[in-house]
């Protein structure tokens, strides 16, 4: 089970740091990451990591001012935003996959929706003044 967390409303340039919680997960078999969801536009990665080496990789739109990280004692996934903008306004969600999701880190490129066998609910994050 997955579970985001740690949304909210925030100003331009404001930053938040989101959740996720793997429930019955070992995270060193598992890459796992973030999407988004804007109204009216499809799901886009953000970001991904495996824990078990650290390798990450980030969207265009993220890098430099997103960090992705996670705690396998904890069984937590995070996601620290900064500098964020109104266009960074969107429903976020956590997920994990196993070989496809492996498979896309490896190549460097961000899994796809289909790439993730796992998925939670999302978390809302708002930037507005």
């Amino acid at each position: 089970q997955l579970q985001a967390s740690g949304g909210g409303l925030v100003q331009p340039g404001g930053s938040l740091t989101l959740s996720c919680v793997l429930s019955g997960f070992d995270l060193d078999d598992y890459t796992i990451g973030w999407f988004r969801q804007a109204p009216g536009k499809e799901r886009e990665g953000i970001s991904c990591i495996r824990q078990r080496d650290g390798s990450s990789t980030y969207a265009d739109s993220a890098k430099g001012r997103f960090a992705i990280s996670s705690d396998n004692a904890k069984n937590l996934m995070y996601l620290q935003m900064n500098n964020l903008k109104p266009e960074d306004t969107a429903v976020y969600y956590c997920a994990a996959g196993g070989t496809r999701a492996l498979g896309a880190l490896l190549m460097l490129r961000l899994p796809t929706l289909d790439d993730y066998d796992y998925w939670g609910q999302g978390t809302l994050v708002t930037v507005s003044s």
